[in-house]
């Protein structure tokens, strides 16, 4: 068994540096930069406009399946889970603060990218045979490309079935049931298997149920963790400037040995910073639009508007809170790294502040799990229609324990690999389809502000 897994690691670190290569890094950056230059900075330019939008979007009369504001809740459960704790530490170890940076401009690039996803998927989206709202990028390859592109949403749909276990499932799984170890001395198995009832729990309520739970829990969660990094950030208030200073610096110039710290390269800060970016907030890969086209909703635009917010909130916000506090502890100097860093580094700057690692990554982690079923269950029922659905809900719960158990490097370096298989097909979809972007956006604009 060690062998194999052995095999496994080799097998997959070989995949892992070819994909996320320079190729693979110029695709994403570069698609979000073409896009949001395309746009005239509107993702930019429009984010107040946008958060207004998600406020009145709590209640919606209009066709679609959860509520506009819901449908950002449900992505962002997917969305804020362990890569905002695990993976910006992960990112901060290997490639030393500059990592932060690189989050950062992945990000704001990628407010552009996940406004055209969602702009895409709710103008492109069908309804099924059940009566509910399907998209999501194996449809707009569908219709906005056309039959002789039917293969590469199919290839996606494939992508993204297989890489929703691993970024969505066994990744969030095994990261809870290390904390619980850690922080409670619980057995892994045991909270991968409560874990697993209470996913059970909310799946056969299916997707209304499941926005239901994200509308409630995700705000609760993502507040609390923020107003604990903001204390932590206002009792170090006067290092903030000599903190924003490295993180700069170190960017582009690198990050020299220090302590444990090996040093890092700028393109260790690069290439970490900007996939670990792409982990937690998403744009770029395909998976959030999904949830997009269930919005009761008639205007694309205002959707897509709306989307770009869960980039801002999940990295801007969230992920820089978490990169904060771990460079103000100078911990990430040391052997610690994932989990056990952030939890460190709270515990060192905040009295007790392991424990709000801890109830975070755990809301963090299950509500993603939720999210990510979804995004799983519509991609096995484009491929192989609705009689798959109840057996990938049985799979999903299976797949719980399971994560729990596995090697935590195996695990993540198979999900950020899946990750990048997902984003091409997606990549090029949003690049063919930019004029129609384009052409909305205005029609948008021109009637609405005039």
């Amino acid at each position: 068994m060690a062998s194999l897994l052995n095999i496994l690691h080799s097998l997959f670190d070989q995949i892992n540096s070819l994909v996320w290569g320079p190729p693979m890094l110029i695709l994403i950056l570069g698609t979000g930069f073409f896009l949001m230059v395309t746009l005239k900075l509107i993702p930019l330019r429009k984010l107040g406009y946008g958060f207004n939008l998600m406020w009145q979007g709590r209640i919606s009369s209009e066709k679609g399946d959860v509520t506009p504001f819901n449908a950002l809740m449900v992505s962002l459960a997917a969305t804020i889970g362990t890569g905002n704790i695990a993976g910006v530490a992960t990112a901060i170890h290997i490639g030393g603060p500059g990592a932060l940076f690189w989050m950062w401009c992945t990000a704001l690039v990628g407010m552009a990218t996940q406004y055209s996803e969602a702009v895409c998927a709710v103008h492109y989206r069908e309804t099924d045979s059940l009566g509910n709202h399907v998209g999501g990028p194996m449809y707009y390859i569908k219709n906005g490309l056309g039959p002789r592109w039917l293969w590469l949403g199919t290839v996606f749909a494939m992508f993204g079935a297989i890489a929703s276990f691993g970024i969505g499932n066994t990744v969030q799984a095994n990261s809870v049931a290390g904390v619980l170890t850690s922080t409670f001395d619980i057995s892994p198995i045991i909270s991968g298997l409560v874990m697993a009832v209470i996913v059970w729990l909310v799946l056969i309520g299916g997707i209304r149920r499941i926005a239901e739970v994200s509308g409630k829990l995700v705000p609760f969660m993502a507040i609390t963790y923020i107003i604990g990094g903001l204390v932590i950030l206002g009792m170090n208030i006067t290092l903030i400037p000599s903190l924003l200073k490295l993180i700069i610096v170190n960017a582009f110039t690198g990050t020299a040995a220090t302590g444990g710290f090996a040093g890092a390269s700028v393109w260790l800060a690069i290439r970490y910073g900007v996939a670990r970016g792409i982990f937690s907030n998403e744009a770029g890969l395909g998976s959030t639009p999904i949830a997009h086209a269930m919005a009761q909703t008639n205007s694309p635009v205002q959707q897509g508007l709306i989307a770009m917010v869960g980039t801002f909130l999940d990295t801007i916000v969230v992920c820089s809170i978490t990169g904060f506090v771990i460079i103000l502890s100078g911990l990430w100097t040391g052997p610690e790294k994932g989990v056990a860093l952030s939890s460190l580094a709270f515990e060192h700057t905040l009295i007790h502040g392991q424990y709000l690692v801890t109830f975070g990554l755990i809301l963090f982690a299950f509500t993603t799990i939720l999210g990510w079923s979804v995004y799983g269950e519509k991609c096995v029922q484009y491929l192989f229609g609705n009689r798959s659905i109840p057996i990938f809900r049985w799979l999903w719960v299976l797949a719980v324990p399971i994560g729990a158990i596995m090697k935590f490097e195996l695990i993540w370096l198979i999900a950020d690999t899946l990750n990048a298989m997902m984003a091409i097909p997606n990549l090029i979809a949003l690049l063919l389809l930019s004029p129609v972007i384009l052409r909305l956006t205005k029609d948008y604009f021109s009637s609405h502000l005039k």
